[in-house]
Order: C-alpha cells, then sequence, then structure tokens
C-alpha cells in the first residue's frame, strides 16, 4: 500500500487541502488576540513540540514496544494538532482562537522537529545498521509545502472572499475526516492478516499517549492560571492530531506500513476520547458560569464602580 499512487499523490494533496481549510479559519485579528496574552501559546507548543514526543519515549520504553511501532508512535506524538482539533475546541467551549494559532504554531515547527524526533527514534530503534531515516531536506521541504503555502492561500481566500471562506472550511474539515477514515480503512485492510497483533501492540501506547495528553494540557495550563476555555483549548489540542500528517510521513516517506500503525489506531480513538473532553468541557464551562456565580460577580463589579 505504501507505494501506490493514492499514497504517494494522493495522501500529500489531501493535506494539502486540509491546510488550506485551516487557513481559512485564521485573520490577522486571531493572532492579535493569542499574542496579547501568550502564555496559552507558548505552553502548548512546548507541549506540542516537545513534552509529546518524550511522552511517547516514555511509553514506548514501558511498554517495549517493537521498534516500528515505537518510531511511528514517537511521529504521531510529534504531529500538530489539525482542523479536528479546532473544531472539538469549539464543542468544548474551548479558546477556538487559541487553538487555531496553536494548530498553526506547531505546524509550521513541526516542519523541523518531526524530522529530528523521527531520526533519533529511528537510530535508537534500529540502530546505524539498518539503511532506514528521514531524509532531512525532502521532509522539511515536503511539509513546508503543505503546510505553509496552502495556509497562506487559506488566508488570502479568507481577506478577500469571506463568504466563500465561510462556506468552503465546513466542506474541507469534512473531507479531512472522510480522507483519513479512507486511510485508516485502507492500512487496515493491507493487514489484516496481522490488524488483531498490531492493535494489542500498538493499541494501549496510542490510547496512553492521547489520554496523558490530554492530562498535561489541563494540569499545565491550570498552574500556570490560565482560565478554563485557555485550559480546554490547549488540552484538545494535544489530544487530537492531524494523523494524517502522520500517515503522510510514515506511508510516503518512510514506506512502512508497520509506522503508520500508531497513526492510524490513534486517529479513530481520539474521537471518542474527544467527545467525551468535549462533553466534560461544556460541562465544566456551563458550571463555572452559573447563574449565581456570575450574579456574584456582577455585585462585586457595581461595588468596586
Amino acid at each position: 500500500m505504501e507505494s501506490s499512487p493514492l499514497i504517494s499523490i494522493g495522501l500529500p494533496l489531501s493535506l494539502f487541502i486540509i491546510m488550506v481549510g485551516i487557513g481559512m479559519t485564521l485573520t490577522a485579528r486571531d493572532f492579535h488576540q493569542v499574542t496579547v496574552k501568550p502564555a496559552g501559546l507558548i505552553l502548548g507548543t512546548i507541549a506540542q513540540i516537545l513534552v509529546m514526543p518524550l511522552l511517547a519515549f516514555a511509553l514506548a520504553w514501558v511498554l517495549q514496544l517493537p521498534p516500528a511501532m515505537a518510531v511511528g508512535l514517537v511521529i504521531i506524538a510529534a504531529c500538530p494538532g489539525g482542523t479536528t482539533s479546532n473544531l472539538f475546541t469549539l464543542l468544548a467551549k474551548g479558546n477556538v482562537a487559541l487553538s487555531i494559532v496553536l494548530t498553526v504554531s506547531a505546524s509550521l515547527i513541526t516542519i523541523m522537529s518531526i524530522p529530528l524526533f523521527a531520526n533519533f527514534a529511528l537510530k535508537l530503534y534500529f540502530g546505524t545498521a539498518q539503511e532506514i531515516s528521514l531524509p532531512l531536506g525532502k521532509t522539511v521541504l515536503m511539509l513546508s509545502a503543505i503546510v505553509l503555502l496552502p495556509v497562506a492561500i487559506g488566508m488570502g481566500v479568507k481577506a478577500l472572499r469571506p463568504a466563500l471562506a465561510a462556506r468552503a472550511e465546513s466542506v474541507v474539515s469534512i473531507f479531512g475526516g472522510v480522507v483519513l477514515a479512507a486511510l485508516i480503512a485502507g492500512i487496515v485492510y493491507g493487514m489484516r492478516d496481522r490488524v488483531v497483533d498490531l492493535l494489542i501492540q500498538a493499541g494501549p501506547a496510542a490510547i496512553a499517549l492521547n489520554i496523558l495528553g490530554i492530562a498535561v494540557g489541563l494540569l499545565c495550563t491550570r498552574m500556570a492560571g490560565l482560565g478554563s476555555r485557555e485550559r480546554l483549548a490547549v488540552a484538545t489540542e494535544l489530544g487530537i492530531k492531524n494523523g494524517t500528517l502522520g500517515l503522510m510521513v510514515t506511508l510516503t516517506l518512510l514506506q512502512s506500513s508497520d509506522m503508520s500503525v500508531p497513526s492510524a489506531i490513534y486517529g479513530v480513538i481520539m474521537f471518542p476520547i474527544g467527545f467525551l473532553l468535549a462533553a466534560y468541557g461544556r460541562r465544566f464551562v456551563k458550571s463555572s458560569s452559573s447563574p449565581s456565580k456570575t450574579a456574584t460577580e456582577s455585585s462585586h463589579a457595581a461595588k468596586v464602580g
């Protein structure tokens, strides 16, 4: 499956379209609002770029994953959030502007960080005797072409034709979900004889990575004193990843179906866990802004005034 035109051409093209969709949600005002109070952006970016891959290395060691599964887990951990994370942040009543900017900032940085972490993992788990590596120059060029350019195009459409961007945004989000589902189905079918064993090997690690990412997002932002909407945005961004990007790296650049398994499994389990987080967020935000609390705050404001 890894050498088919569907993967080598269709996957990068699909990801390009998805990233255009992210660009169509962005305006200069979004960047301004987040940069005025950058704590959430800084914490979320550091956790996304550094903490998540480190968690993947730790899980691979604790669970004694096979080399291919370990490398695949590190790659999906190093991937940024995608359009789906923005949608789940909206459902959870989190800070959508922060989620969008985190998606873009992490996407830009991972152009460099993904090949670095991937090559370190390949050397760690396969050793120098294996002739397998992620070409740094080619990877940076490809990731730039499917991240920087389409985001710029999307922002241009948003600025020039906002009505068209608003209509196209939902279509692109649906398209992204369909592409991810089709890729996962194709991977499962291609490895149907081994799918149960692979699920046993990589499933617990993918679930643990997802839950730990969300927990890290909630805890570190709470310790930093951020509001509930910002905490939900960071947690969702760490838990809901761009599985399509992980599949592109493992299938197109590394040409390994085994390494793609963690991304495929993660792409499935992040949805039910994401809905649970959204339900928690809706209840939490609602309760934190209850009528009694609002009345107390209004009374206090009146006294101060």
